[in-house]
């Protein structure tokens, strides 16, 4: 039986995107392959965008929670975090 998705108040478990991420790592790879059927590589292109989807969901939440522990009083003041390069 399928896990129930969480709702979109409920963030993500860091495990069930590392998951989602991990298969649409092997998505692409296979589709790269480009040894997949015309419907298969639709039903993968289908996949890969619901996975790419929830992943973004999953770093959006995660996005608003660090802004929200970095200032609870205004989380949309808080500045954007720029990676060091």
């Amino acid at each position: 039986m399928a896990k129930p998705a969480p709702s979109p108040a409920e963030p993500a478990s860091p495990a069930d995107f590392e998951h989602s991420l991990d298969e649409l790592e092997q998505l692409v790879a296979r589709m790269e392959g480009g040894d997949l059927s015309l419907d298969d590589s639709l039903a993968s292109f289908e996949r890969g965008i619901g996975l790419y989807r929830h992943c973004q969901q999953a770093l959006e939440q995660a996005e608003l929670r660090v802004r929200l522990l970095l200032d609870p009083e205004a989380p949309d003041s808080a500045e954007p975090f720029e990676p060091e390069l």
